[in-house]
């Protein structure tokens, strides 16, 4: 019998157990929750599928690509935001027509023409009566942009001067570009349209176009694009009668701002990066994974975040401006940009974007002065959840009294 149970133990282990925690334990180190992710998103589209249907059953499906279309073939010869897109072209190689000239008057010119770059596409939005509010935000989105890259051309090409002048070889860094031979019309359209704001001497470049990888990205693009108007045509009914109680309209408002970011930050910037073989594809972080505020708007957008770090940042704390200070005048300056975006093309000016993106501060210290790992995680998600979708209300409901006459 003892030899029995031997050959038992030898064919299947008299131990059964082990020291070990369960999975949903901190102390486990489990991390794999892709299975409970996918239940919560099943949660979120059954949760929210009343909404939908009673929505559909009221006011019929809204949907209407060929709506989108006609605003733009109804006219074809007056595009007012086309048009001030096309004109950025001379404001952009302004400088480009003094040759050479004293660093005090480039920097004059420089000066004056980044001024021209917000002033200008402002004040015609804001003059122009048949430009509409797409169409204002993607005009100064665009002319936003070229200003930041702009401001990062001239600060780059300015810290090249210095070194340049410093050393007296001048051949201490061994690049494929050195200064000032990346000064050419091709160098600065490569980088306009590149998908950066930070200005390089040599950007990373990849070795080949993926074929497959841009169709991809495009039909994300093109597909995307087509279930955002779709949404956003669907849940616009919803705005007049849900001012006054503007609760269910959050989940529908935050869906689209993350179908958004998926549209703009992976698909869009990532065909655009194939097309011109632009090696960085750091557009994002795990900015999902936030414990804190702070973390969640530097790994959100990593274009913006980069050139906020490198140009404004940075450059002040080596002045002596200390980290707090510092950290203010950069959201500040994100407050301004925010509102400038909102308001000018809605033509009303009423503060919400700038006082929102101002209240990240307090909210960013008491979340991580709080709040810690899922529960800094848990604050983030509310404030991207309520906090977003009351600020657009705010606008939507200012824009309704002021074009209509009443909310009812």
């Amino acid at each position: 019998p003892a030899k029995t149970h031997q050959q038992h133990c030898g064919l299947f282990s008299c131990s059964c157990h082990v020291l070990q925690e369960s999975l949903l334990s901190s102390a486990s180190g489990y991390s794999n929750y892709r299975g409970i992710l996918n239940w919560c998103v099943v949660m979120l589209v059954l949760s929210n599928a009343r909404l939908f249907l009673e929505n559909i059953i009221k006011y019929g499906i809204l949907v209407d690509p060929i709506q989108v279309v006609s605003l733009f073939l109804k006219d074809p010869y007056s595009w007012p935001a086309a048009c001030l897109i096309i004109g950025m072209k001379q404001l952009f190689f302004f400088l480009f027509c003094f040759g050479t000239i004293s660093e005090w008057t480039g920097w004059i010119l420089h000066i004056f023409n980044l001024t021209s770059m917000l002033i200008f596409p402002s004040a015609t939005v804001l003059a122009v009566t048949s430009m509409t509010p797409v169409g204002g935000v993607v005009s100064l989105g665009v002319y936003t942009v070229l200003f930041l890259k702009l401001y990062s051309y001239q600060d780059t090409n300015r810290w090249c001067r210095e070194i340049r002048q410093a050393k007296s070889n001048g051949s201490a860094v061994h690049t494929n570009v050195s200064y000032p031979g990346n000064l050419t019309h091709r160098d600065m359209y490569y980088f306009v349209f590149a998908p950066t704001l930070c200005y390089q001497l040599n950007f990373p470049r990849s070795p080949r176009i993926r074929k497959r990888f841009l169709m991809r990205r495009l039909f994300e693009m093109l597909f995307l694009m087509q279930l955002l108007v779709g949404l956003i045509q669907q849940v616009q009914s919803l705005f007049p009668p849900l001012l006054s109680f503007p609760l269910p309209s959050q989940v529908p408002n935050h869906l689209i701002w993350l179908i958004f970011f998926y549209w703009f930050f992976h698909s869009t910037m990532n065909f655009v990066a194939e097309l011109l073989q632009f090696g960085d594809r750091e557009f994002y972080k795990d900015w999902w994974n936030s414990e804190s505020v702070t973390y969640f708007w530097a790994n959100w957008n990593i274009p913006v975040h980069k050139w906020c770090l490198r140009h404004f940042y940075k450059p002040m704390m080596k002045k002596g401006i200390n980290k707090f200070m510092a950290q203010m005048a950069v959201f500040l300056v994100s407050a301004f940009f925010h509102e400038y975006l909102v308001s000018v093309p809605l033509k009303m000016f009423r503060l919400w974007a700038f006082m929102g993106m101002m209240a990240q501060v307090p909210l960013a210290w008491f979340v991580g002065r709080f709040l810690n790992g899922n529960y800094g995680n848990a604050a983030v998600w509310i404030s991207l959840i309520i906090g977003q979708p009351v600020a657009v209300l705010m606008y939507v409901h200012d824009y309704y009294v002021i074009h209509y006459g009443t909310t009812k």
